[in-house]
Formats: structure tokens, sequence, C-alpha cells
């Protein structure tokens, strides 16, 4: 699976894997997943640079370690967007989005790992 649309379906996926997995994110189904993965998409494309960038010297400090912080950021942000998506307090959206990027990573590994 290639291109945006493969990242885009992979994303949702994971996004209804971590839904499961962790109490404080809720999906309303499948259409709500897709949707909120589109956004995460927009938002990590167009909002985190700024953010990133705004944090420079804090990331710095503290060893890069901050981008967590961002990455739990733009995963709120993007809740707060998408009705039917729902994450409940900081540290759900901490624990999101670092499930949620070995989960599309795994995602994204298997699905290249089985087309070759």
């Amino acid at each position: 699976m290639r291109g945006w649309a493969g990242r885009w379906l992979i994303n949702a996926v994971a996004l209804l894997v971590v839904g499961g997995l962790l109490g404080g994110i809720r999906l309303g189904g499948v259409f709500a997943a897709l949707l909120a993965a589109a956004m995460f998409g927009l938002v990590n494309a167009f909002v985190r640079p700024v953010f990133l960038l705004l944090t420079l010297p804090l990331n710095v400090l503290t060893l890069g370690l901050f981008t967590l912080v961002v990455n739990a950021l733009m995963l709120w942000l993007t809740a707060g967007l998408v009705p039917g998506f729902e994450v409940h307090g900081f540290w759900a959206a901490l624990w999101g989005s670092i499930l949620l990027s070995l989960v599309s990573g795994a995602i994204g590994w298997l699905v290249q790992d089985a087309g070759a």
C-alpha cells in the first residue's frame, strides 16, 4: 500500500486499535476513524511544524523528549476537531500518541512486508 491513501487507511486502522486498547480514547466507528485519520494527517502536516519550531528551545533542552508532548497535543487537537473522536485528558493523549506511532508503524511494516 503506497501513497497518502495507504497511510490514511493504516492510520485509521491504528486509531481503531488504539481506541480499543486505551480507555481514554473513544471512536464513534469506522467513519469517525477515517475522518480522524485524515484530520490528524492535516494537523501533523500544517500545525505540528509550527509547534515544533515554537518549542525548539524546550525540545533541545529536553533532548527531543518534548516532541512526545507536541504529538500528544496534535492528537488532542484532532479530537477537538473531529466529531465522534474523543480523547479524555492529556495523559490519554500522550499514551495514545505513543501507542498510535507504534501501532501504525507495525501495521505499515506488516503491509509493506506482505506486499514484497
